[in-house]
């Protein structure tokens, strides 16, 4: 009767409420996700054409000793790409203006084909650039080579203002003998398509 007892009281202590099973898998919870890390704005995307205008100032100084200055007003358009943090791009520029050398000489315009390449710091752009550039006077024409620094600030996605400052040489205007450097500073405005 020992016997009996013992195995009753195993079997009940087995039925209990402690020892309950179920034929079902138990349901775990998953973990909450975790929050999403946030990815920095940088700002500024660079890559695309864009089209603008430009006004500002240029001095010429000939091999004749001869000076001037004049405003010298004109359009740009270019392509820039985007790299993350280095932008390389390409750039037509074209400046109307009437420098005074003196004697009836004049510098009428200077045409650019330019290749820039620079940093991007988001909505600001630092660059250096050179290139090719054709001055035409009342002396001939002369093509010469520039090279500058220039800056851009992106105010909208589409919209950019900036500056740039270039030191042009041309070696000697149509058969002349005379040469210029000139210095060219100016403002810029422009729109990326």
């Amino acid at each position: 009767m020992t016997r009996f007892v013992a195995m009753t009281a195993i079997a009940a202590v087995m039925g209990s409420a402690a020892f309950a099973g179920n034929l079902s898998e138990p349901v775990i919870e998953p973990a909450p996700a975790p929050a999403p890390v946030p990815v920095a704005d940088y700002g500024g995307d660079w890559t695309g054409f864009y089209l603008g205008g430009q006004i500002g100032q240029l001095d010429a100084d000939a091999s004749n000793g001869a000076t001037g200055d004049d405003t010298s007003y004109g359009i740009h358009g270019g392509y820039n790409h985007d790299f993350g943090r280095f932008v390389l791009g390409g750039e037509l520029e074209y400046d109307a203006t009437d420098v005074n050398l003196g004697g009836g000489a004049t510098v009428d315009s200077v045409a650019r084909a330019k290749v820039k390449a620079g940093y991007d710091f988001g909505k600001v752009l630092a660059y250096v650039t050179g290139g090719v550039a054709e001055a035409d006077s009342s002396l001939g024409s002369e093509t010469g080579e520039f090279y500058g620094v220039g800056i851009a600030y992106q105010v909208t996605d589409q919209w950019q203002i900036g500056g740039e400052v270039l030191e042009h040489e041309f070696d000697q205007f149509g058969n002349s003998g005379v040469g210029a450097d000139a210095t060219s500073v100016s403002l810029r405005a422009s729109y990326k398509f």
